[in-house]
């Protein structure tokens, strides 16, 4: 897929990783993709091995909804997990531009085209917008992703490799990358969700800009990937989660960014952290160095110089009032 269209148009890939699929909320989304405004697109759909949803069904779901471009579809030979699916996809996909889909939310019509009109005025190497909040059931619950994660802050430029490193405010089904950049990310890191380590090597190549309106309906139902601690249940998750894994993930970048000699020193204080928050959680000392390095993370240090000691389910009340955007 090459070329633009009689419009003039570059063409855009839309990359949809699917597992084990709400069907009506699949067919939801492809309802939306097929209302794009934007004339040059194809989609790429990729099943990760569904147990329960048969491929047929998703084949049938796609097939039933798409009609004004073209697709592919395939299914993987085994679980390869989300990180792995959308890797997959940005390898195999062709053209201009790529855009990341999830299999449950909504996207308004003229999306990628705001999107890409973004891309050609800034030349910027990606851009993402702002999103409306939905339910299980389609009802609109906010009007803006800050409203329910309210250190979400969106930002536009250069320069913005360094805060990457820690948190992401790039949502993946929100963003537009150019195919050479994405493709030139892979292999992604395995210790981070594919949109914060596309968009952490889009910053460090390029620049970012944000669309500050909302150009997707995103669901949130509770049993999304990602969100605020996702995945911790108790005090030994918290560790797993949000210490063990970001070291793991600056080990990996230390070693594989392509463009780690520029932050190296970032990465490497940034691991010290890490450590020192092992040492803090497991009662070793480093409680000091926590500290010190606070400006990195003031909330998770002033929380983890404190919660190591509390009882797992006041632990797990604070997280529940983190979840629910009140503290």
């Amino acid at each position: 897929m090459s070329g633009c269209t009689p419009t003039g148009k570059p063409p855009i890939a839309i990359l949809l990783a699917v597992y084990e699929p709400r069907l009506d909320w699949l067919r939801e989304q492809l309802e939306s993709l097929e209302k794009q405004t934007y004339p040059n697109l194809k989609l790429y759909v990729r099943d990760d091995c569904s147990p329960t949803v048969p491929f047929g069904e998703i084949e049938a779901c796609v097939k039933g909804c798409i009609h004004a471009f073209p697709y592919e579809i395939q299914r993987n030979e085994r679980n390869l997990g989300s990180n792995r699916t959308f890797e997959r996809l940005t390898e195999e996909a062709e053209g201009e531009y790529f855009a990341y889909c999830d299999q449950d939310d909504v996207w308004l019509p003229e999306k990628l085209s705001v999107l890409q009109q973004e891309l050609e005025e800034s030349g910027a190497l990606l851009a993402c917008s702002d999103m409306f909040i939905i339910d299980g059931g389609g009802k609109q619950t906010a009007d803006s992703i800050t409203q329910i994660r309210r250190r979400h802050v969106f930002r536009s430029g250069g320069g913005l490799t360094e805060g990457l490193l820690i948190s992401n405010f790039v949502t993946g089904c929100t963003m537009l990358v150019r195919r050479a950049a994405a493709q030139a990310a892979v292999p992604f890191c395995p210790y981070m969700v594919h949109d914060h380590y596309i968009a952490l090597y889009c910053s460090a190549a390029g620049e970012i800009h944000s669309v500050m309106r909302p150009l997707i309906r995103y669901r949130v139902h509770g049993k999304n990937q990602t969100g605020v601690l996702a995945g911790v249940t108790d005090k030994a998750s918290y560790r797993s989660e949000r210490i063990d894994l970001p070291l793991r993930k600056f080990q990996w970048l230390e070693q594989h960014f392509p463009y780690r000699e520029g932050f190296r020193r970032e990465i490497s204080r940034r691991k010290a952290w890490m450590y020192a928050r092992q040492n803090n959680w497991d009662r070793r000392g480093g409680a000091w160095a926590v500290w010190k390095c606070r400006e990195w993370g003031l909330l998770p240090s002033l929380f983890e110089l404190s919660a190591r000691w509390l009882p797992e389910r006041v632990l797990m009340w604070i997280v529940h009032l983190a979840r629910k955007n009140m503290i």
